[in-house]
């Protein structure tokens, strides 16, 4: 019966303290005994999760198309490395199963004493769960159906000195969330995949733009009259020149004024910083995204803010129809275009 390793404890600074000595002195040891994980500068990672996961059903579909008579034995892949924290560990005696973690998802791997040496097992046994390793072996799919790797090498590569919020609970904590992102984004998949969205959205409005043949700029940050919003900013003193500056507030002015020096089509995707209240929704710096385009009117910047959305949402959902909490949303319709009076009669009364 598997047992699971590092079963957790409710977490206080007593038992927290105590955990980190035990995987401190664990580092100690290594460091002793010339094997300190934090002096390896590289690692073999040939794949990632998903790539495995993903040539691994491919080869699988190949193979039954195959004859019967002509399929392996086995479906597996030789000779895989991949890198990633451990997240769980279940400990059978001499075979254990671990999942790991890395950008791309999770992968499950086997390890066996009789498969990577009795000495090496038993370094692997002293590892903790959050410590980084490198594995090496061979993709199988378990008697349960899983895909997983069936270890024949391992190697630590980093090791944890903290113990993770334990599983069940997770991190929770908005506050702790927010001012604790790396932790947030090792127990919390999703938000991991905000972090890419959200790469992805940039990159895809910038494609948009570039495409309609407008020009990227950088406008400065330091600024004698902080302009374009109503907003308070944050000062700050420059040394050489004995004066104040403020942080931007916003990227309109020295937009406008590369229009007026001939740029016709300009915009910027920079941060923006306001000296104002804060939360979880509202933070005082900021990405904002302006653009600027001459011989057009709103009705051509309505226009264009339409085809990006929905440029967006085929580049970066697929589709131009998506699911936001319990709704259904369109972009593929025709926006409503309305004046803000009319805006204001209709939804509020």
């Amino acid at each position: 019966m598997a047992e699971e390793k590092n079963t957790p404890v409710v977490e206080t600074e007593d038992n927290t303290n105590e955990l980190r000595k035990i995987r401190v002195d664990k580092l100690v040891a290594l460091q002793q005994a010339g094997k300190d994980p934090f002096q390896i500068t590289t690692a073999d990672q040939s794949a990632t999760s998903a790539e495995i996961t993903a040539a691994f059903e491919k080869l699988e579909a190949e193979t039954n198309e195959l004859p019967e008579d002509q399929r392996p034995e086995q479906v597996r892949i030789e000779n895989v490395s991949l890198c990633g924290r451990i997240m769980t560990w279940r400990d059978m005696g001499k075979a254990n199963f671990i999942d790991i973690t890395d950008r791309a998802g999770r992968m499950q791997v086997y390890v066996r004493m009789n498969d990577i040496g009795e000495d090496e097992f038993a370094e692997f046994k002293k590892w903790d769960i959050g410590d980084i390793i490198e594995v090496k072996g061979f993709v199988f799919r378990t008697r349960r159906g899983q895909i997983s790797v069936h270890a024949q090498n391992v190697r630590l590569l980093s090791k944890s000195l903290l113990p993770l919020p334990e599983k069940f609970h997770g991190l929770k904590d908005t506050d702790t969330r927010y001012r604790q992102r790396y932790l947030d984004l090792i127990v919390n998949p999703d938000v991991k995949t905000t972090f890419y969205k959200r790469s992805l959205i940039i990159k895809k409005i910038r494609n948009f733009l570039d495409a309609q043949n407008f020009i990227e700029v950088e406008t400065p940050i330091l600024v004698s009259n902080a302009g374009g919003a109503a907003a308070r900013p944050f000062v700050t003193h420059h040394n050489s020149l004995n004066e104040d500056f403020k942080l931007r507030i916003s990227l309109e002015l020295y937009l406008k004024r590369l229009i007026i020096g001939g740029m016709e089509r300009v915009y910027e995707i920079g941060r923006v910083f306001r000296n104002e209240g804060m939360d979880t929704r509202h933070n005082p710096e900021f990405t904002l995204m302006e653009l600027y385009q001459a011989y057009t009117d709103y009705h051509g910047m309505m226009d264009l803010t339409e085809n990006m959305f929905r440029y967006l949402a085929t580049e970066v959902c697929g589709s131009t129809t998506i699911t936001y909490g319990d709704k259904e949303i369109d972009l593929g319709k025709p926006f409503e275009r309305l004046t803000m009076t009319d805006a204001v009669k209709k939804y509020a009364g």
